[in-house]
């Protein structure tokens, strides 16, 4: 039998005080007298009929459903050598490579032909640097929009880049198909040049200024993001914020570094205090941006006030290994295109199709209600579980901050919910990722 404490929350808000439902992620405002009660004797929260709430998660493990988008790393190598890259800092080891054009066409028809087809498609391009590979991007676009049409689909697309090798004809294939474009920057030119390296010794911020003029000049994709890579010498996090949104992003979000080949730069259990303040600072000024009725696109925030009022449950981080799965640069498919090349999460090939069964391991061994610590949390079916990659390299050292954060998020969800309810009408569109945190 489940108890209480896991499956009910008891926060408050400017409004009053409210009790979290974990299952289904339902929100009720409690009358004062209730919360005094509460208050005073948590233990109370056992009067609580739990089965009188409705039960959306059952605890069985997700069937692997038909595919909805697949990356291809088509360039496993880079021009950039940011210090805080998982991937050798962008050496890949020693064994960069690039995806051959026969790969990524095969791909785009693995994915029609292991997807439902009242479902729209996501086509994604990765790397290291996918402009490395220009012609199989490109090419492959216009094949996967002929595919997709073929077989009476949608299909949209997705790059992320570091912004510093765009040339007109990107920015026109990026305006004439429905793409979202996610760019790396970290700051201004100092703070980013400080960790984020060109090869060939210039200023990876002038490059970037160049991209996204070519961007503004020659047509901006459907959707432009940018993402804030954070490490414990980052520095405060809100001028960082406000500088990114200023160049005219439609969305900006915090990844945080948990895995490095550089130690010092992956946050360690002692630095979650400091950028938990910092998160907070930022969320309040996207909070009180919003209730004046002003833009200020700080995604981390924005989705998951989003998911919260969807109600939003799951019981996986991402869809990894789910709807999602990421093809290396000979044809093999893996959970993610940061798990590329581990063995612990092949799923397959894109000739011979996906692994149902690994897929099946996969997504039975990850559900929260049966991970500890994960079970036993709260918020367990808002975060997920943490991104794979960074669990399986460092455990769930942030569970503390995740908790601490969506604390805030919950407030603030109530506040904005009663004074700018029109906000949640809104289409907002964001970037898909974990909104547990500011994890990628």
């Amino acid at each position: 039998m489940k108890h209480p404490d896991t499956e009910l929350r008891l926060f408050k808000s400017v409004i009053g005080s409210h009790l979290f439902v974990v299952d289904g992620s339902r929100i009720y405002d409690l009358a004062p007298e209730v919360a005094n009660r509460l208050e005073q004797s948590w233990s109370e929260v056992d009067s609580f009929p739990l089965d009188s709430f409705s039960q959306y998660i059952d605890g069985q493990p997700l069937t692997p459903p038909p595919l909805a988008s697949i990356s291809l790393n088509v360039a496993q190598a880079c021009n950039m050598s940011c210090s805080y890259c998982y991937a050798d800092t962008g050496k890949f080891g020693g064994h960069a490579r690039l995806m051959s054009l026969d790969v990524a066409k095969a791909t785009v028809d693995r994915l029609i032909a292991e997807s439902d087809p009242t479902v729209g498609l996501v086509i994604g391009y990765m790397g290291g640097e996918p402009l490395l590979n220009r012609r199989v991007v490109h090419e492959t676009t216009r094949y996967a929009a002929q595919a997709a049409q073929a077989a009476n689909r949608q299909m949209r697309f997705s790059i992320t880049t570091n912004g510093t090798l765009l040339q007109k004809e990107d920015a026109e294939l990026f305006a004439e198909f429905p793409f979202t474009v996610a760019i790396s920057v970290d700051g201004n030119r100092e703070q980013n040049d400080a960790i984020r390296a060109m090869n060939n010794g210039s200023s990876s911020y002038e490059c970037l200024q160049k991209g996204l003029a070519l961007l503004n000049r020659y047509g901006k994709p459907r959707h432009l993001a940018a993402r804030i890579t954070v490490t414990p010498k980052t520095g405060e996090l809100l001028p960082i914020l406000d500088h990114v949104i200023s160049l005219g992003f439609d969305e900006v979000g915090f990844a945080v570094v948990l895995v490095s080949p550089d130690p010092s730069l992956a946050f360690a259990l002692e630095d979650f205090t400091l950028l938990l303040q910092q998160a907070i600072a930022c969320g309040q000024k996207a909070l009180q941006q919003i209730k004046a009725g002003s833009s200020y696109p700080f995604s981390n925030f924005e989705i998951a006030l989003q998911e919260i009022h969807r109600g939003s449950h799951r019981p996986y981080p991402c869809g990894a290994g789910a709807a999602y799965l990421s093809t290396n640069a000979e044809g093999k498919l893996f959970a993610c295109h940061r798990l590329i090349d581990d063995p612990q999460f092949a799923m397959g090939s894109i000739w011979e199709g996906s692994d149902m069964q690994a897929r099946a391991n996969h997504l039975t061994r990850n559900h929260v209600d049966y991970i500890e610590p994960c079970k036993g949390c709260w918020a367990r079916y808002l975060c997920g579980g943490g991104c794979y990659h960074e669990v399986s390299r460092r455990g769930r050292i942030g569970c503390d901050y995740i908790r601490g954060w969506l604390d805030f998020c919950l407030s603030a969800y109530v506040e904005l919910s009663t004074i700018r309810p029109e906000y949640f009408n809104q289409q907002i569109n964001l970037t898909e990722h974990s909104y547990g945190g500011f994890y990628e």
